[in-house]
């Protein structure tokens, strides 16, 4: 029988891991009863339209009340599987399961890097309570294999995010052009939120190394930190690029700028995955990304991505190699389209997933 399942999340922004949440319930809301559990007025709950969610408030330092809030909801729905996502909701999730009369399972997605030992009274009494947990990439299970006992270690799979077949996006390409005064310029684009560990930065440095080629940068995202905003738009006319560089604010179009970039790039110095990395070989769009965590897991470099250093000049060489060679950018278009079809299929991995969260 198909297990009763509440995705929980209360994190206030909208990011990948939100985005995956989301993805986790609609795909596993097909298979079964399932709930969404996000906090009222956040991100999450601004782009969740659905029947099956439900509110919860969290108060940082004292987590009991949104825990029997929860319990109760679990019990009300006899929930049998809580799988959360954001780290900051543990403690929550695992009261709710001891105040619970239901006693559901607890499966938490590791979304994020580990960088600690957890072994004090406090993450014994968590990790002792948790079933299972799923890590994105190797890496992340490794991490958790070296940092958390293995007389308190839940049980550990990997299962690498995945993503769908897309379509062409012809008319929103000519919508998308006429929007940002586009015409025959190369297109650089860097998604994800607006803040400093995402790295926009980088990229308007290496634009001032190409001012002297037909291109343009989409800083493509939701603003996080509005004092980093105005930081890369004060860069952006220190180095004169104000007609070179576009910031598009939050889009739910991300199909259709990945095909409306030339090239994407993934600035982040420690990525736990790098989802948008598979979004822009989807799309048949090639990507330039940290050579650091996640993406060492998905790209063969100068195969079906490439990988920069780090430092905006080598940036600058890597777009400027793609811009210069129009047989390299077609072959990392291809080879990409091709892993992310057999590596990356979101159909598949949920199918896979669900399968090992409903026999938990």
């Amino acid at each position: 029988m198909n297990k009763k399942i509440v995705e929980v999340c209360l994190s206030p922004d909208l990011g990948g891991l939100e985005l995956c949440v989301v993805d986790f319930f609609e795909d596993f809301s097909k298979k079964s009863e399932t709930y969404i559990c996000v906090a009222p007025q956040s991100k999450l709950d601004n782009y969740v339209k659905n029947e099956k969610k439900f509110l919860l408030v969290r108060k940082k330092l004292f987590p009991f009340v949104a825990a029997r809030k929860l319990a109760k909801f679990i019990d009300k729905n006899k929930i049998d599987l809580i799988h959360f996502h954001w780290t900051r909701d543990i403690t929550m999730v695992v009261l709710a399961k001891i105040l619970s009369t239901q006693k559901p399972k607890i499966v938490q997605s590791r979304h994020m890097n580990m960088t600690r030992f957890k072994n004090d009274f406090y993450h014994k009494f968590l990790y002792k309570n948790i079933d299972l947990i799923h890590a994105v990439t190797e890496q992340v299970k490794e991490q958790i294999t070296r940092f958390i006992s293995s007389s308190i270690r839940p049980k550990v799979i990997v299962s690498y995010l995945g993503v769908n077949g897309v379509e062409s996006q012809s008319e929103m390409l000519l919508k998308l052009k006429e929007k940002h005064q586009l015409s025959s310029e190369f297109i650089v684009g860097i998604i994800g939120r607006i803040e400093e560990a995402k790295g926009q930065y980088l990229l308007i440095e290496a634009m001032q190394n190409l001012q002297n080629l037909n291109i343009k940068a989409l800083i493509i995202g939701d603003t996080m930190n509005g004092e980093y905003l105005q930081q890369l738009k004060e860069k952006v006319r220190e180095y004169g690029l104000e007609n070179r560089i576009v910031f598009t604010g939050f889009t739910k179009d991300i199909n259709g700028y990945m095909q409306l970039c030339d090239v994407t790039v993934l600035a982040t110095k420690k990525e736990t995955f790098g989802l948008v990395v598979i979004e822009s070989m989807v799309n048949k769009t090639p990507v330039i990304a940290t050579k650091s965590g996640g993406p060492l897991e998905i790209i063969d470099d100068g195969v079906d991505g490439l990988f920069f250093n780090g430092k905006s000049g080598d940036l600058a060489e890597k777009i400027e190699d793609i811009y210069e060679d129009s047989e390299l950018k077609n072959r990392l278009c291809e080879n990409g389209y091709k892993k992310v079809l057999h590596k990356f299929n979101k159909s598949v991995q949920m199918k896979e997933l669900y399968g090992v969260l409903n026999a938990s």
